[in-house]
């Protein structure tokens, strides 16, 4: 078996590591490619490509995301992960932890952890690896990588309880949530809402962006107000996964992408909803639409319609 003939069976679970890591799809796909160029060229031969490969995304990884947090600093507005639709890696018996371990709430919570912190935790506690393995992969010794481990489970347990939810029931919710979005029905959505729901966005400054709303009755109007506008310029409301939970893509009448909500829901409720409007974060999902000129349109249209309605 050549090189390639080993890299490629793995080259979704390097993927899988890179973006829980980086919380960037761009960036995971570099960190992978940048990997391969490695194996591709590297004079010796490891005793298992798996552990080689998975070591080597993770060394470079780390380095991107040291020098991301630089740069997110500089950042406008709220700095969010760019939307998955899919995960690539695809484990039947593990799927749904899988699902949780990259939802929007879970990788924020993973940017409360050092680069070394978050590593360790996506090796060992989503993907299983031993500490031996990670040892090797991120130079550390194995007492320090499970020093990190406690380090790293202990920042993530106070927000745990966020993203670990009854699948079934979150299902069930998010398609009442679904239906009364995509029919504007203000009431539907405001009893599913939580009294502390939150709805924020990441336009990284290159599009429309509101500030963050809070509480079940601004919310939900605005949700509608949005929803209706949209879709009287032709706008399509489309339910997806997102990052393994439920969401909604917005597209404008070409099927280009406007916006993607992320929702997260909790003990029966929608507890935030997260947008993603920035272009330079959705173009790895296809097409994507002018925001500007769809909210010019979809205000010129709400005009009318009210001079229409006095």
């Amino acid at each position: 078996m050549n090189r390639l003939e080993e890299f490629e069976p793995l080259r979704s679970l390097l993927f899988s590591i890179s973006y829980r890591i980086l919380g960037s799809v761009s960036e995971a796909e570099d960190a992978v490619q940048e990997t391969w160029l490695r194996y591709e060229t590297s004079t010796t031969e490891p005793v298992s490509a798996k552990a080689f490969l998975s070591a080597a995304v993770t060394r470079i990884s780390i380095d991107v995301l040291r020098s991301a947090r630089v740069r997110r600093k500089e950042y406008v507005g709220l700095w969010f992960p760019e939307p998955l639709l899919a995960d690539p890696y695809q484990n039947p018996e593990r799927a749904a932890e899988l699902a949780d371990s990259m939802s929007m709430a879970a990788l924020l919570l993973l940017e409360r952890l050092s680069p070394l912190e978050r590593a360790v935790f996506v090796l060992r506690e989503v993907f299983d690896f031993g500490f031996p393995e990670i040892a090797a992969a991120i130079g550390r010794s194995e007492a320090a990588c499970r020093q990190l481990a406690v380090r790293a489970r202990r920042h993530m347990e106070a927000g745990r309880s966020r993203f670990e939810v009854d699948h079934e029931e979150r299902e069930r919710l998010a398609e009442r949530f679904f239906v009364a979005f995509r029919e504007g029905d203000v009431d539907g959505l405001r009893e599913l809402l939580s009294a502390d729901v939150y709805m924020v966005g990441d336009s990284g400054g290159k599009a429309p962006q509101w500030n963050p709303i809070i509480g079940p009755e601004p919310v939900a109007r605005v949700l509608v107000a949005i929803t209706s506008a949209f879709v009287d310029i032709g706008g399509v409301v489309q339910p997806r996964q997102i990052n393994g939970q439920s969401g909604v893509i917005l597209r404008d009448r070409d099927g280009k992408i406007f916006v993607t909500l992320a929702v997260e829901i909790l003990d029966g409720q929608v507890q935030a909803i997260r947008s993603m409007i920035n272009p330079d974060k959705l173009r790895h999902l296809g097409p994507v639409a002018d925001a500007w000129a769809i909210v010019r349109e979809a205000s010129r249209a709400r005009r009318l319609s009210g001079d229409r309605g006095h």
